[in-house]
């Protein structure tokens, strides 16, 4: 069973955003997360809040947004619209199970001295490896991989769009993220780089911040198989994150330690009433 704090998020990164209790989120909501119907659609809100899963900050930049088909096949979004606050799509579900949307980036961070002035850098590897000057001195580099993601299914749930790349931080649930039910048991399984996440720890957070006046997290790790099994909570829409490695322990009077490496993972899940 999971145990509830009522702390702050750990600070996570994705595209570039802090990601905690304090400051802003971004994420993807889908209309419904399992559809019934031979016309099948839905649409999709996209933004980045400071109130969880609230319009209230900026809309959510589509231009790497992709979505998969039960097949692996991508799809096209329809009606892409970026406005003052949102990002909207929508996405014809033309064939049965599961489709995915995400938006996944990989990014180099950079400190460095030349002719004696720090300096910073923040891009692409190719652009990092064009732009950076040959006489850089004390040279700091952060590689950063993020995903965030959200699920839906047409008529019947399927499989195929958690086929792990083998790239980054993963989840490779063994239950299915549209079929958690309030009071269930269901497994999880995280990845880093195609390998298990051995006690990778991830947050859940249902929605609703604003009425409850708390922040709800609920915390835990995974085993040495990267996997965890647990009672599902309370229905609703819940955001899940993650991130690898664990946050380094603070040392007085220096500046937060940086990873060569660092993978985070978002999405947005719903627990269905038993």
């Amino acid at each position: 069973m999971f145990k509830q704090f009522n702390k702050p998020l750990l600070a996570l990164a994705l595209a570039g955003l802090a990601m905690n209790a304090h400051a802003h989120r971004g994420w993807m909501v889908p209309s419904s997360t399992m559809v019934e119907s031979k016309d099948a659609w839905v649409t999709v809100d996209a933004a980045v809040s400071d109130g969880l899963f609230e319009i209230d900050h900026q809309p959510l930049r589509l231009d790497a947004l992709q979505v998969i088909g039960p097949d692996g096949a991508k799809v096209a979004p329809a009606n892409t619209v970026t406005g003052r606050l949102r990002s909207v799509f929508d996405v014809k579900m033309e064939k049965p199970g599961t489709y995915k949307a995400a938006i996944v980036s990989q990014n180099v961070m950079a400190s460095y001295k030349q002719n004696g002035e720090q300096k910073r850098f923040r891009g692409n590897e190719e652009t990092f490896k064009k732009d950076m000057p040959a006489d850089a001195q004390d040279v700091k580099i952060t590689r950063t991989a993020s995903r965030l993601e959200t699920f839906f299914s047409n008529g019947e749930t399927s499989t195929e769009v958690f086929k792990p790349t083998g790239v980054g931080l993963e989840f490779v649930p063994v239950t299915h993220p549209n079929d958690l039910r309030a009071g269930e048991k269901a497994t999880w399984r995280f990845l880093v780089d195609g390998k298990p996440a051995a006690n990778q720890a991830f947050s859940l957070v249902p929605g609703g911040v604003r009425y409850r006046g708390v922040l709800g997290e609920i915390r835990q790790s995974t085993d040495a198989k990267g996997e965890i099994t647990f009672t599902v909570p309370a229905a609703g829409m819940y955001y899940l994150s993650s991130t690898w490695p664990a946050a380094a322990p603070a040392v007085a009077g220096q500046p937060p330690a940086m990873p060569e490496r660092r993978m985070t993972y978002a999405a947005t899940v719903e627990v269905l009433p038993q």
